[in-house]
């Protein structure tokens, strides 16, 4: 095994474990920070015509953006609703931005998730260590 391909494989090892041992609100910030990574990614590449690694982008934004949906708890607190009708937007418009080959669609997308990124972040590092680890009930995800 070469050098490359062994720091490749601990720096995977480590971002699974990572993954596993995340609380909750953890996980919510990783797959915000993620989300937004691919669409600027994406956009990029729409801008410079790399339509192939546009689409790989915009396909696991969409991915991450269907991982939120199914682990939102409605029950949880009142602006579920409004959330969960977000991400369904959301999924219509970076299916239309991969379709239509169309970085304003994107830059729409990250307009619109930037500012959530950042509250989910504010809200999980105002959580006490111990709140942070339990099922995620405070930010409403499973």
């Amino acid at each position: 095994m070469t050098m490359t391909m062994a720091n490749t494989t601990l720096r995977s090892q480590y971002a699974r474990d990572a993954v596993l041992s995340a609380s909750p609100a953890r996980l919510l910030t990783m797959l915000y920070d993620r989300l937004l990574l691919d669409l600027n990614r994406a956009e990029e590449a729409q801008l410079g015509a790399d339509w192939p690694l546009a689409n790989e982008n915009l396909q696991h934004a969409q991915a991450i953006i269907a991982e939120l949906q199914t682990s939102l708890r409605p029950d949880a607190w009142d602006g579920a609703e409004g959330i969960m009708a977000l991400y369904t937007y959301l999924s219509t418009a970076l299916i239309n931005a991969n379709i239509h080959r169309d970085p304003a669609r994107t830059r729409e997308a990250i307009d619109l998730l930037e500012p959530l990124r950042q509250a989910w972040h504010e809200a999980a590092n105002s959580l006490p260590v111990a709140a942070a680890q339990n099922s995620g009930g405070e930010l409403g995800v499973a």
